[in-house]
């Protein structure tokens, strides 16, 4: 059985201040907060997966690795800012958001629409670790980067796995597997990571999920690559039973990564006009 990391194989004295750029600073404690998160996702799958203790299992297995993401970026993040407090900002990401993880019902309509939005946050995770991995020059968050990358692909694998099981069950069309995709992917902007941003900077200003949603995203989006967009493209299209390989696919996928090139060009100088106070709040 393949050995897996532990915070003990980061190589934490190789951490370099002077490659930890601001940008991955803000967004690695938002990331940070949602990856803590992972506990109230578990206890939301085990009540819509009630009967199936075998997926319940898997997925607890799937929120312990989450949580030590989190550890993980935690400490890379009191490292590039000593004065940061993990626990002040966790507090206010509390307080703020939250969803309904004692539904016994999937808010996808079934247990098959609800695998493949877990797809859909793998494929998210994946590239976004792996897009930071390969921009940052940090060596300490490029080891992290790297490793949760490798979880988040594994963990595809194995949602992808499970949802193939209960497509046999219960099946859903392929124009409404494409919507479901398509309405996971845009809820890319939604509460969750604006307003862990927007905690996790110490930003005293009122929240606005827009606009903090767009200074995530313009963070995120600027260490995308092309490759990068090709990977999650071959990944979604696999999911929703499309060749992922084919013209189709590599269509799709130019054009979301000429979207995302000038999307994130755009949002930081959007954001660069409309700097934030990012000073301690309580």
């Amino acid at each position: 059985m393949l050995r897996r990391w532990t915070l003990d194989d980061i190589f934490w004295d190789q951490f370099d201040p002077s490659k930890a750029d601001a940008g991955a600073v803000r967004i690695v404690k938002a990331a940070c907060l949602v990856e803590h998160n992972a506990a109230d996702y578990v206890s939301y799958l085990c009540n819509i997966f009630f009967d199936d203790p075998e997926f319940c299992a898997a997925c607890k297995q799937w929120g312990r690795e989450e949580l030590q993401h989190g550890h993980a970026l935690r400490r890379w993040a009191e490292l590039a800012d000593p004065a940061w407090s993990f626990d002040q900002a966790f507090s206010r990401f509390q307080r703020g958001y939250g969803f309904d993880k004692d539904a016994d019902q999937s808010v996808r309509g079934s247990r098959t629409g609800e695998l493949l939005a877990r797809c859909m946050v793998e494929v998210g995770t994946s590239s976004f670790y792996c897009a930071l991995r390969d921009g940052t020059a940090e060596p300490v968050l490029k080891q992290i980067c790297g490793n949760i990358a490798s979880d988040e692909f594994r963990h595809f694998s194995l949602f992808h796995t499970y949802l193939k099981r209960y497509r046999q069950l219960h099946d859903i069309g392929i124009i409404k597997r494409m919507w479901l995709c398509f309405r996971r992917t845009l809820e890319t902007n939604d509460d969750e990571l604006a307003y862990a941003y927007y905690t996790s900077n110490g930003i005293s200003d009122l929240y606005d999920r827009r606009r903090f949603a767009q200074a995530y995203s313009g963070q995120a989006f600027s260490y995308y690559r092309y490759v990068h967009v090709m990977r999650g493209t071959t990944m979604i299209f696999k999911a929703i039973g499309l060749a992922p390989k084919g013209i189709l696919a590599r269509t799709f996928a130019w054009w979301v990564y000429r979207f995302i090139y000038y999307r994130s060009r755009w949002l930081v100088s959007r954001t660069a006009r409309r700097p934030t106070s990012d000073r301690s709040a309580a």
